[in-house]
């Protein structure tokens, strides 16, 4: 029987809500870690800032934000110590934007968290269930027959409320 279009936008629903879930448990015990000021997009940032650095430019354009939005984020996370600016290598007037032991060890958090989340997971759904899931969740990201993507970063930028990684592995 193929799926109605409501059992269709259950599945989605039933996506996000589990997105959703996992971006609360994360934020949660982030928190308990004393990392109650760390967001979403900042995970995205930390990316990029690991392992090399990166400067305000590449991080704007991974993230798809202007340039003035991503040296916002800079400005904040550097106030609360989780990067530091320093001069470019090669750039004499450019600024490399480095994690500090601090960004370090909240990705080590968010490392233990996400660990923990998938152990969840594969508790609940069983150890071949989760293989499966691991293995089918990335072709849900490939482009469709007219070469998009099944649903556009900017309507899940919209659904979550900020960007989402320009590629997702």
């Amino acid at each position: 029987m193929a799926d109605t279009p409501s059992t269709t936008y259950e599945l989605v629903a039933l996506l996000a809500m589990a997105w959703s879930i996992l971006v609360d448990d994360l934020h949660t015990e982030l928190a308990k870690f004393g990392y109650d000021d760390i967001r979403p997009a900042h995970g995205f940032a930390f990316q990029l800032l690991a392992p090399n650095g990166a400067t305000g430019n590449e991080l704007a354009e991974h993230l798809g934000v202007t340039k003035q939005a991503a040296s916002q984020m800079i400005d904040f996370l550097e106030e609360h110590g989780y990067v530091a600016r320093k001069p470019h290598p090669t750039d004499r007037r450019g600024k490399l934007v480095l994690l500090t032991r601090k960004g370090w060890d909240c990705i080590q958090a968010v490392e233990a968290t996400l660990a923990k989340v998938e152990n969840r997971w594969t508790e609940i759904l069983g150890p071949e269930h989760m293989k499966m899931l691991r293995a089918d969740l990335p072709m849900m990201s490939l482009p469709n027959d007219s070469g998009s993507k099944m649903c556009s970063d900017s309507s899940l930028e919209k659904l979550f409320d900020y960007p989402l990684p320009p590629k997702w592995p």
